[in-house]
């Protein structure tokens, strides 16, 4: 394998197999994933696609049973000493001393990674905690708590920055700063992985996706292109009156078009020049007052490719005797 010299992740081939009461469970089947330099880049897959694995094994945590890693160009697990104090990461949730204040709790990890203590007031500021630094973190809400998370990763200034469902618990206030924050670290040449379920947001936030579903990459590439190739081609059409409906539903399927009558518009598919269509009719006298391409959002594609969905509130809560994963 040849390293591509913009690649600030890659992974190849990616294999792990989990013992198990029914037998062997096999986690990741030849995963593959590359993240270039200064992307936004999401990372998606339903509950058990090895998605966790993958971000566990990445750093470190637990072994890989094959395949080959590399991180800003460096051959994995071999390399981690030399690459650790240059990525920050937070992988499952967050759990911090209650007792600690936020301002404590950063201080206690600078010094523990021999880093500048004036980086804690720069993380405090860029997750929107300054003015809640000397509360204590037991007084914190669930969004608060995931906010003191990412401080804590950013501590490094790391050129790559893994984030595992950092919008937990976040209001849609909280879900805007936190995309705002990702650009602006992305914009400086961060490096950003991200994985959530909220699909929507990821559409906003990433530049590129990569999908993984029982072990195995089912689609990467950037957003746009990623919703190009899982486009339905739907069209819809609405017309002037509503009366009109069923009659323009018959001259386009006279005319060998599939079409889908709803209450108010018709969906119609299999047609490249969609201008044909307010030709056709308005031969008839109906005319066409909406023609709309439907454009695949990413969850319809998600659910396309995974045949699952994420169900909302199934994230682990930081209360649960898990832990922030500092790399």
């Amino acid at each position: 394998m040849v390293p591509d010299m913009t690649s600030v992740l890659e992974i190849n081939g990616l294999r792990k197999t989990y013992r198990a009461r029914g037998g062997p469970r096999r986690a990741l089947d030849g995963f593959d994933m590359q993240v270039e330099a200064g992307q936004v880049h999401g990372f998606l897959g339903p509950n058990g696609s090895g998605k966790t694995t993958t971000l566990r094994t990445l750093l470190g945590l637990i072994r890989a049973d094959g395949g080959r890693m590399r991180v800003l160009g460096q051959e994995l697990p071999k390399a981690l000493p030399k690459v650790v104090g240059q990525v920050g990461a937070i992988v499952e949730s967050p759990q911090f001393f209650g007792s600690f204040t936020a301002r404590d709790t950063l201080s206690l990890l600078c010094d523990a990674g021999n880093l500048p203590q004036a980086r804690v007031g720069w993380a405090l500021e860029l997750v929107g905690l300054s003015e809640r630094s000397k509360d204590r973190v037991k007084t914190f809400s669930l969004g608060m708590k995931q906010r003191l998370a990412v401080a804590s990763a950013l501590l490094k200034q790391p050129r790559l920055l893994i984030l595992d469902e950092p919008a937990n618990g976040l209001d849609p206030g909280g879900i805007r700063e936190m995309r705002e924050m990702m650009a602006r670290l992305s914009a400086s040449g961060m490096t950003v992985v991200l994985s959530s379920h909220i699909l929507s947001e990821i559409q906003i936030i990433c530049d590129n996706v990569t999908i993984i579903s029982l072990g195995k990459r089912v689609a990467a590439g950037p957003v746009s292109e990623v919703l190009a190739a899982h486009s339905t081609g739907q069209v819809k059409v609405a017309v002037e009156a509503v009366t009109d409906l069923p009659t323009a539903a018959n001259v386009l399927a006279n005319a060998g078009i599939s079409v889908q009558q709803d209450a108010d518009h018709l969906m119609v598919s299999g047609v490249d020049k969609p201008a044909s269509i307010s030709r056709l009719l308005a031969e008839r006298q109906i005319y066409v007052s909406e023609l709309t391409p439907v454009s695949a959002d990413l969850e319809s594609v998600f659910l396309e490719l995974t045949g699952t969905m994420p169900v909302p509130g199934q994230h682990r809560s930081v209360d649960d005797s898990v832990k922030v994963t500092q790399a």
